[in-house]
């Protein structure tokens, strides 16, 4: 990881400073400034707000162009929301962590030390629900780790993620053998796999209609740590955050991976259909190509 230089150390500082000031406001407070940043960014990010547009083309044609420009600027200020959110979950005490929180639903599933894999799709409030889980129903837990390049955000990431409960964080290049070894401990497995990870180790199945470039990972772990599938929807709210646990699915993972992978690509859909604005459309989901297809994306 390269040295950040002096000036870069102490922007750093300064940033993680004042989301540890904001951690003391009131909830409404860091709402109305995640509004305003949403608005700021949605105006200044053009390339993030035309990729944005572009997935929800992609995956809801039948909106009209200011129906999906509404709903892109309305996206983007659930994401600048979550983000000062990261303050107070792991800056704030553990008593307004705990009020802010709530998880519902199925958490029977999550209950003993039978192997579980959590899918959780990229929603903004993805932390939230980590966070709420380990706080709230506990068990051991895991997740994949992407280190940072900037070592001072880094180790605040780490911290906030490790501050309850108990959870281990696995660094990618660990590989598949570690994670496997996670789950069949007991550890429960935070996993997020619906992001293009390029071409290397995906299959093109459809997602909203598109073919899209979806790693197996999640039957693939499933079938080699003997867990069973549990999603979770984390849903930002007025009041903070509801985390809600579905039933494992019956019979999954099947015989087939590419069906598999399909069948998670078809109930995430169906999940992002609930609360759209929420789903991080700021990534190039779309982003590997069949070979021959053209970028959905043009220049950017």
């Amino acid at each position: 990881m390269p040295a950040a230089s002096f000036s870069e150390r102490w922007g750093n500082r300064l940033g993680v400073g004042f989301m540890r000031l904001l951690a003391r406001l009131p909830l409404s407070w860091v709402r109305g400034l995640g509004w305003v940043m949403g608005q700021v960014l949605h105006a200044a990010a053009s390339r993030r707000r035309r990729i944005a547009r572009t997935n929800w083309a992609l995956c809801f044609p039948q909106d009209s162009t200011i129906e999906r420009h509404r709903a892109v600027r309305r996206h983007f200020v659930a994401f600048a929301q979550a983000w000062l959110d990261r303050s107070w979950l792991w800056e704030g005490s553990e008593a307004t962590v705990r009020a802010r929180l709530k998880v519902v639903g199925a958490t029977h599933e999550l209950h003993g030390d039978k192997p579980v894999l959590m899918l959780a799709p990229h929603f903004v409030g993805m932390d939230a629900g980590g966070t709420a889980l380990a706080l709230l129903e506990p068990r051991p837990y895991s997740c994949i780790y992407l280190s940072q390049i900037n070592e001072d955000v880094d180790q605040w990431i780490r911290t906030g993620r490790l501050r309850f409960g108990t959870v281990r964080l696995i660094e990618k290049q660990q590989g598949l053998r570690t994670v496997v070894q996670s789950i069949r401990s007991g550890e429960a497995l935070y996993l997020l796999p619906d992001m293009d990870l390029g071409p290397e180790e995906s299959i093109f199945v459809p997602f909203f209609g598109v073919p899209t470039a979806t790693v197996p990972t999640l039957p693939r772990l499933a079938r080699l740590g003997g867990a069973k599938v549990v999603p979770v929807v984390t849903r930002l709210t007025s009041r903070g955050y509801e985390v809600e646990v579905l039933p494992a699915w019956p019979g999954y993972p099947g015989p087939d991976a590419v069906e598999d992978t399909a069948q998670m690509n078809r109930r995430i859909e169906g999940m992002i259909k609930r609360i759209p604005e929420q789903y991080y459309w700021v990534h190039k989901r779309f982003k590997t190509r069949p070979p021959g297809e053209p970028s959905l994306y043009g220049s950017d």
